[in-house]
């Protein structure tokens, strides 16, 4: 799939904002969009390798990324390039926004992961999204993005993503 192929209808251009600059964009293939939530695939669009120390990302891997237009968070699967699930790597961001093509989505920091077996779950970055000042410049957001987290942790813990990505 070529960069420029974000303008078919089977494609949709990624866009990942942080702190009101383009973090990073890809090209999506469109798996589903039900007017609320959107499913998209795409390789790794990582440079490199990035190895977390839990998990790495690196050329091959498949993401399956799921985005919702009223909720606080994204979710992607994470498979390797033989297929085995590696887990699932979810942000906390503002809602998704649909346009012209481009899915935007704004980070705001807050990360979680869930190992594929379950046994890791991890709250990420909470010292950066402290560090950011959302606390103070929009305490509105500050706190959903808060709330999202437990969410995402309980639903993690509890083995819900499978329900919640069906």
């Amino acid at each position: 799939m070529s960069a420029t192929s974000a303008d078919t209808p089977n494609t949709l251009e990624i866009v990942l904002v942080k702190a009101g600059r383009t973090k990073i964009s890809y090209p999506a293939e469109l798996l589903a969009d039900d007017g609320t939530r959107v499913v998209v695939r795409a390789p790794w669009a990582g440079d490199g390798v990035r190895d977390f120390g839990f998990v790495r990302f690196e050329k091959g891997d498949v993401f399956t990324e799921y985005y919702w237009r009223d909720r606080w968070y994204s979710v992607k699967e994470v498979r390797d390039a033989v297929g085995e699930r590696k887990g699932w790597y979810c942000d906390i961001t503002r809602p998704a926004t649909l346009s012209g093509g481009r899915l935007i989505v704004e980070d705001l920091d807050l990360d979680l992961w869930r190992s594929a077996d379950g046994t890791d779950v991890r709250r990420l970055d909470e010292d950066e999204f402290a560090e950011s000042g959302l606390a103070t410049t929009d305490p509105a957001a500050a706190a959903a993005a808060e709330k999202a987290l437990d969410d995402l942790e309980h639903l993690a813990r509890e083995g819900g993503f499978e329900a919640l990505l069906a």
